[in-house]
């Protein structure tokens, strides 16, 4: 088996050092995304309209894919935006802000981010598509529509049918939260899965089993909720500790920790800069055995007619596996006898979890008992036939059971078997961080995204906002698709794995780059305004990336552009408080300025015309595919 890049003999054309402002975080993503893959990127002319972002996918066995990126799915809107602008928008400011409890942006690329991945996915899915006799040309993917995917489970949650969740920034006054403070200033993560060690380690520091069963709640949800308020005499007790002792009760108990580390600290790790140069997948391919047959497309999704096998919990495995069903894709979705316990996590809708189902709801399921013989030979009858075999087992869980890679690709030579991990393995542990949970919290710690994120925020750690699981998720579903297309290129089986501190990287992948590389980066200078303001009613986000946009900015209210920065900023603070946020935002619409109502009600987002196209309503408000192809 050998490493490469499965890109390598593929293209992209566009304007992809000189796009529109609005598009040029996606731009600069797509550039590392193309160059980690092995791709040539080629400059050209945007092949769109003014109100999007295009450029061209090009294989040796296909002809050109265009692929478009708007900022909207309503295509009469042509208002400017940016990140935080899009984030405000979208809810994904509120639901960040709900630990905070005000609304904030993330303080990261985020959504850009992920609209790059989906944008260039979205190419290499339809190059599949053509390879099994579609007549496709055009793939499409707005910021919006990737906005709304990201938090596509905290809509459902507040909007299922029954008892919905009305979780507003605020609305918990000054939450104690994670991440955790020790006596000498350490900030830190805990972490487990298992409430067994949560409560040994808060008896030994002297907590009531009662206290620490209040924690215990509130910490299990954080993941669904982005929020977690915990006792006061938590937070307390633990503050009278070291940190190296708090490292030893964790040691004796159970539990797993670890500080809120910087981006120039993630980046002396040995693994760092291999990481950052081969991209946030891995990929090993070798020859079939026999030629892959070419499958033919049952419907007009690129992906129809293929089989994927996916044996996931929680979020990252669930959501590549319900975007590559998104893409057509016949998923079979493996759960234990009596099936995945999440189905009866409240709020729900029709009988199973709102936030299940907003990940779940297209697949087969199949009830496996994958520890017994009987439930390994029922996986392997069906790999024997599958496309992709996915999983995010613990690391080292695969091979006792005989559903590792070298096992599965005996029976199925061209099978694509992938792993969405947390630190990059599902081997045995390679360093001492793999005795920790792979969990998004604890890889936001680790990777330095928490400390970016935290610096922002004015916060003290990350998000409780499921960032890594999300996009973690949507990396482990690109690299998929793209083993996918390399199989049908060039008949040969493969493994791609991705994780949760792989995935860090592409956040973090300009920082890096300047740690790295410092004479050729092209990192956007911060802006000028951007800042969420208070209105006589509601909340309006305001970003001026530009001395032009503050000039209209400042003549359309009418305030003196000479003034020093900060009564500047006051002034402009004090007159938005004459009108409401929307009335305010048709007067910075018309000026050209990108700003935007933030939405702090995820169920108001059902109601505003230009997301309605990413948006279905029913037993919950449901996010629907961000790909348009024709």
């Amino acid at each position: 088996m050998h490493m490469n890049r499965p890109l390598t003999g593929c293209m992209i054309t566009g304007p992809l050092q000189n796009p529109a402002s609005d598009f040029s975080v996606i731009a600069s993503s797509l550039r590392y995304q193309s160059s980690a893959l092995g791709m040539v990127c080629e400059t050209g002319e945007n092949s769109g309209s003014n109100a999007a972002f295009s450029f061209e996918f090009k294989t040796p066995h296909t002809s050109p894919v265009i692929c478009e990126v708007t900022r909207w799915d309503d295509a009469s809107r042509h208002t400017p935006v940016t990140e935080n602008i899009i984030q405000a928008a979208c809810g994904l400011m509120s639901v960040h802000g709900r630990a905070s409890g005000k609304s904030q942006a993330l303080g990261v690329n985020y959504v850009s981010t992920l609209t790059a991945a989906l944008a260039l996915q979205g190419g290499v899915a339809a190059s599949i598509g053509q390879l099994r006799g579609l007549s496709v040309s055009n793939s499409s993917v707005s910021m919006a529509a990737a906005a709304l995917l990201s938090v596509g489970q905290y809509i459902a949650g507040a909007t299922a049918f029954e008892s919905p969740e009305t979780l507003l920034p605020g609305i918990i006054p000054q939450p104690a939260c994670p991440p955790f403070v020790s006596a000498d200033g350490v900030i830190f993560e805990l972490e487990t899965l298992d409430a067994g060690p949560w409560q040994k380690f808060w008896l030994e520091i002297g907590v009531s089993s009662q206290i620490a069963g209040k924690g215990w709640t509130a910490f299990l949800l954080r993941y669904a909720k982005a929020i977690a308020p915990m006792p006061a005499e938590l937070i307390a007790a633990i503050a009278n500790l070291s940190y190296s002792r708090i490292v030893e009760l964790c040691a004796i108990t159970g539990m797993a920790t670890c500080p809120i580390r910087s981006i120039d600290a993630r980046a002396q790790d040995e693994d760092c800069k291999r990481v950052w140069l081969q991209g946030p997948w891995e990929f090993a391919f070798e020859p079939t055995l026999k030629s892959t047959p070419a499958s033919v497309a049952g419907n007009d999704l690129p992906l129809s007619g293929l089989t994927v096998i996916e044996s996931c919990r929680r979020i990252q495995g669930p959501l590549a596996g319900h975007l590559l069903a998104l893409l057509g894709a016949d998923v079979i979705r493996i759960e234990p006898p009596g099936g995945d316990p999440l189905r009866g996590m409240p709020p729900m809708a029709e009988g199973c979890s709102a936030r299940f189902d907003a990940l779940n709801r297209h697949k087969t399921i199949r009830e496996v008992d994958i520890k017994s013989s009987a439930g390994q030979a029922e996986i392997k009858e069906l790999v024997e036939h599958a496309d992709v075999f996915l999983h995010n087992w613990a690391p080292g869980k695969a091979a006792p059971l005989n559903l590792d890679h070298e096992h599965l690709a005996a029976i199925n030579p061209a099978l694509i078997y992938a792993y969405a991990g947390g630190w990059a393995t599902d081997g045995g542990a390679q360093s001492s961080r793999n005795i920790m949970p792979g969990t998004d919290f604890m890889t936001q710690a680790y990777s330095g995204v928490a400390k970016k994120i935290a610096g922002a925020s004015g916060t003290q750690g990350g998000s409780l906002f499921t960032v890594l699981d999300v996009l973690g998720g949507a990396v482990a579903a690109q690299g998929i698709t793209i083993a996918l297309l390399n199989r049908c290129m060039n008949k040969v089986g493969g493994k791609v794995t991705s994780s949760l501190m792989s995935t860090a990287t592409l956040l973090c992948s300009d920082d890096l780059q300047k740690l790295y590389k410092p004479q050729n980066t092209d990192i956007t200078n911060k802006s000028i305004i951007d800042a969420v303001y208070a209105t006589r009613q509601g909340h309006c986000a305001i970003e001026c990336c530009d001395v032009k946009t503050t000039e209209r900015l400042a003549k359309a209210l009418n305030i003196t552009i000479g003034i020093d920065e900060e009564g500047f900023h006051q002034h402009l603070s004090d007159l938005l408080l004459s009108r409401t946020a929307n009335e305010w935002i048709e007067v910075l619409e018309q000026a050209d300025v990108p700003s935007a109502v933030v939405v702090e009600d995820l169920t108001d987002l059902q109601t505003i015309p230009h997301l309605q196209p990413s948006l279905t309503t029913g037993s919950y408000t449901k996010v629907i595919s961000p790909w348009r192809f024709k």
